[in-house]
């Protein structure tokens, strides 16, 4: 009886074995071949003219489908970049998202930190072929989260300063140098506002763009705490209010700066490109000359504008992490997706060797014409010392309270330390919620 026992226990061994191996060969076989999904919008996030929105992604796509003849890249089009987020968000909740997606910069934080992004940071550090010092390090940041990377950099978009060169030369002003000051910036608006007959200095600049520019944040690095009673942001608000109060209490228009009555205008690099070569609104007026350059810097800060960062992203939940994360890095960090990507769209490169490519450098004078002053030195600077826009749960809600109440402050008389801290207390309070 007990050898049958055996027998029948071994048999049983056996089946088990045969199991086991049929069912990781099936698995094997089933992974040989497979759909790699990738989420994306339709059009420019940064709203500007783009005749071919996918033409990037299906030349990454043809490349991976050779180098990987087993798996097949596939994406939904005719999404909005509008309703881009909802429709993540419910294939998120649904369970049904992509392998890899597109991340809008507002959305990056909740993803994050709702765990719906994969951890890419043990995928960096085993991963010989990928170099972080390739990356201008604002882009990297850009994709990090409580100090782990979530997210690659795709493409770029900084603030610069759009300059009139006409109304300078007017006056006899030399363009402003790349190390230009808050000081430079407010003595041009002097010298060139006259409100009699419609010349300002600057449209559209605002306390942020000096906060960037003078080395500090609003927000405390844990995000629980508002600063706006802090030395640096009250500089830049006074600085803001300074450079409004020339025009005296005038509200300079887009229109003023469009017609040629205005000497500075702060412009995303996208809206500037396609200010250019584009008859989109100022080729109606086309009036006088104008170039791009750093923002000025603050007293206890650099030549810095706020950095927006197309970001790509694995699902935590993908099957195919290895696939989606070879993809992703191919978008992101691939050479000549990314010069292609500075013909066809309208941002900047996160690769240093790409953003200031010789040839990059000069097609992008080529695509703006007069573009003299923006040139591989520039693009370093801007770039480098970008500064990234901390994004995270209530970020928006937090800032509107700011930005109302401080923009009341800077049209008005009202101004003082005081508000400045009841302001304050209000957004801390929120923070706390």
């Amino acid at each position: 009886m007990k050898r049958w026992e055996k027998i029948f226990s071994r048999l049983i061994l056996i089946g088990v074995v045969f199991i086991m191996i049929a069912g990781s060969y099936w698995l094997n076989q089933s992974n040989e071949s497979y759909v790699l999904k990738v989420g994306v919008y339709s059009g420019s996030y940064w709203d500007t003219p783009n005749a071919d929105c996918y033409h990037i992604l299906d030349m990454a796509i043809e490349r991976f489908e050779e180098m990987h003849p087993n798996i097949k890249v596939e994406y939904t089009s005719g999404i909005s970049s509008d309703d881009y987020s909802e429709w993540l968000i419910e294939q998120i909740m649904l369970g049904q998202e992509p392998d890899l997606y597109f991340v809008l910069p507002e959305d990056f934080s909740l993803l994050a930190s709702s765990g719906a992004l994969a951890d890419l940071d043990e995928m960096i550090r085993v991963d010989g072929t990928f170099d972080r010092t390739d990356y201008y390090e604002p882009c990297l940041k850009a994709g990090e989260y409580n100090d782990i990377q979530y997210a690659l950099p795709q493409e770029n978009v900084p603030t610069i300063m759009f300059v009139n060169k006409t109304i300078l030369e007017e006056n006899g002003i030399a363009f402003p140098k790349s190390d230009w000051t808050w000081d430079d910036f407010y003595d041009i608006c002097k010298e060139v506002t006259d409100v009699d007959n419609h010349r300002y200095g600057a449209y559209d600049y605002t306390w942020l763009n000096a906060l960037y520019a003078n080395g500090t944040s609003l927000f405390s690095g844990d995000k629980s705490q508002c600063l706006l009673t802090s030395p640096e942001v009250a500089d830049a608000i006074q600085f803001a209010k300074k450079i409004n109060d020339l025009n005296e209490g005038y509200m300079v228009t887009a229109r003023d700066f469009d017609i040629g009555n205005v000497a500075f205008r702060p412009f995303l690099y996208s809206e500037y490109r396609a200010y250019q070569p584009y008859p989109w609104r100022v080729k109606v007026y086309s009036g006088f000359d104008w170039d791009g350059t750093t923002m000025p810097s603050g007293k206890a800060g650099g030549n810095s504008s706020e950095l927006h960062t197309m970001l790509l992203g694995i699902s935590s939940r993908t099957r195919n992490k290895e696939a989606a994360w070879e993809f992703t890095k191919l978008l992101s960090s691939d050479k000549e997706i990314q010069k292609s990507l500075s013909v066809f769209s309208s941002g900047i490169s996160p690769l240093i060797s790409v953003a200031e490519d010789p040839e990059i450098v000069a097609l992008m004078k080529d695509k703006i014409p007069g573009g003299i002053v923006f040139d591989r030195d520039m693009i370093h600077d801007i770039m480098s010392s970008a500064v990234v826009t901390p994004y995270f749960s209530g970020y928006e809600h937090a800032m509107n309270m700011a930005d109302t109440a401080v923009s009341e402050m800077i049209n008005t008389d009202t101004f003082n330390i005081e508000d400045l801290i009841s302001v304050q207390r209000e957004i801390n309070q929120y923070l706390k919620k």
